[in-house]
């Protein structure tokens, strides 16, 4: 048996994305950080967020106004505290990332002075979005790993997995630290830290079609379950409207601000149809434009429906959509002259792990940041810009709270080491691929935009039988990347199917065509962690 190498830190960060590395840029003047990230620090979410950040900057605009429109949008299930929370800290972690050097759009006004160039996107009912042209995640990502690759405080672990969290046997409430997988040495190591943070993003990758990256397995929401945080809201994931359809551009957005600057959703011959669901029409929320748009598919046939900006000036399109423009160009689309191509995808999980104001969770030590928590920010549907807030808000209000945490002694309690010594290498690597496609297709069928009693019914059937098979697997042979996300996805699956089945009505996101009415007074779905 190989002895297990321990790595010690005061903060151990699970994510290099916005929400992990906003906090380790925080809590690197007060201690040592080590980030931890399963591919690449570059390689999450927070890359391919196009849109923008939410904050009212605008003298026309005001934070009651912001609160509003994302109450609204969370259909009747966001905790308005919360809410309330993330808006009045919104421009001010805007402005923290501005100092850090994001090149956010600016413009002249009237006068000539420079400003930022707010855009608005669906349920916004002002112009509040700050963004990079069509690629702000991309500019946020760049901006913050920069800082940290350059800090002392900080160290990088790239090509890491997390297994589990590890408890305290004295205090079973107690987190001390991970047992990680190194990919590069494909060992499993221990890090102790005083302070864990899970900020791992989603679990969009638990179905078929995702706009996310390789990496959003929904790690950190089961490794929390499984220590025992309760998850919540699981059943509310977003999948965004339009995603480009074309074989070689998988996973590709066509971001909303589009429609926010006269896009307008149509048929293959140009006519435009939103306008029949919602008196919003191509502005109406995202639960909204996605179901219209798998209606419209399913009712016509259609494997896709279109996007339509060409009446916009040629300039006005290049100019404010840049990314867009050359991807869609390099596939023979002009998106300037051309209707675009587009489906829904799997693109954002509302539920996570439950947390407070300070981002802590149900376990002593233990903190969740952004897309992996569930806040009460979203509600039964996230309305576009606040995600990447979110990320930044909670990483400060976390900051705050676990400073005083640092002043405490690492505990001595000594940690197990990794056991191997009764499994062996994989002999059968085909199995993992057979269950991933499984789980990911029969999720898309069953729990995907439109549910009912009975598809729900067969998708826990099916998680049932793939547990055991993965559970066995998981038992008998070392772990590797596709082995720990596919155990760490059905974990997931089964806590969407069972909060979805707790939801006796339609309502945001969870459409049942059993229960296509909205209760009165409408509930959080938690699901107790893993005992």
């Amino acid at each position: 048996m190989h002895s297990t190498v321990e790595h010690r830190c005061d903060l151990l960060i699970v994510g290099s994305g916005a929400a992990g590395l906003s906090l380790a840029l925080k809590m690197a003047e007060h201690c040592q950080v080590i980030v931890l990230s399963k591919s690449h620090m570059f390689e999450g979410s927070t890359k391919y967020a196009q849109g923008g950040i939410a904050a009212v900057f605008d003298e026309d605009d005001t934070i009651e106004s912001h609160v509003k429109d994302t109450l609204e949008a969370g259909a009747g299930l966001c905790e308005e505290r919360t809410v309330e929370f993330t808006a009045s800290r919104a421009k001010a972690s805007l402005e923290w990332l501005i100092n850090y050097g994001v090149p956010f759009d600016q413009e002249q006004d009237e006068d000539g002075q420079s400003r930022y160039h707010l855009t608005r996107e669906g349920g916004h009912s002002h112009r509040r979005i700050l963004h990079a042209a069509d690629a702000t995640g991309a500019a946020v990502q760049t901006t913050l790993s920069d800082a940290v690759k350059q800090h002392p405080n900080i160290t990088l672990l790239e090509r890491y997995n997390a297994v589990d969290l590890i408890k305290s046997k004295r205090d079973t409430n107690r987190v001390l630290g991970a047992y990680v997988w190194n990919r590069n040495s494909e060992q499993v190591e221990v890090i102790k830290a005083k302070v864990i943070t899970l900020a791992t993003g989603g679990a969009s990758k638990v179905y078929q079609y995702t706009s996310n990256p390789e990496v959003s397995s929904g790690d950190g929401i089961a490794m929390a379950w499984r220590a025992g945080c309760r998850v919540a809201n699981m059943e509310f994931n977003q999948f965004h409207p339009t995603c480009l359809f074309h074989p070689q551009a998988r996973n590709f957005l066509i971001t909303e601000a589009l429609r926010g600057e006269g896009a307008y959703l149509c048929h293959a011959d140009g006519t435009p149809f939103m306008q029949k669901f919602d008196e919003r029409a191509d502005l109406a929320p995202r639960d909204i434009v996605a179901r219209a748009i798998d209606f419209e598919m399913k009712r016509l046939g259609q494997e896709c429906m279109y996007l339509n900006i060409s009446h916009k000036p040629a300039d006005f399109v290049k100019k404010h959509f840049p990314t867009i423009y050359s991807k869609c160009l390099s596939l023979g689309i002009d998106i300037t002259t051309d209707l675009i191509p587009v489906v829904p995808a799997a693109h954002y999980s509302c539920g996570g792990v439950m947390t407070d104001l300070n981002a802590k969770t149900d376990l002593d030590n233990l903190y969740a940041v952004g897309e992996v928590a569930y806040t009460g920010l979203h509600g039964a549907n996230r309305m576009a810009s606040n995600s990447l807030l979110e990320c930044v808000v909670f990483a400060h209000a976390a900051a705050e709270h676990m400073l005083p945490l640092l002043s405490e002694s690492m505990s001595e309690e000594a940690i197990k080491p990794w056991d191997e010594s009764r499994v062996s290498n994989s002999d059968e690597e085909v199995i993992i691929h057979h269950n991933w496609h499984e789980l990911r297709l029969f999720m898309w069928d069953y729990v995907g935009i439109v549910r009912t009693n009975k598809r729900l019914e067969r998708a826990m059937h099916r998680i049932e039988l793939l547990k055991a098979e993965i559970q066995e697997y998981y038992s008998n042979f070392r772990v590797g990347n596709n082995l720990l996300e596919l155990r760490n996805l059905v974990t997931v699956a089964e806590l969407i199917v069972r909060c979805a089945m707790q939801r006796k009505e339609s309502r945001g996101l969870h459409y049942n065509l059993d229960y296509p009415n909205q209760l009165d007074n409408p509930a959080v779905s938690v699901v107790e962690g893993k005992q």
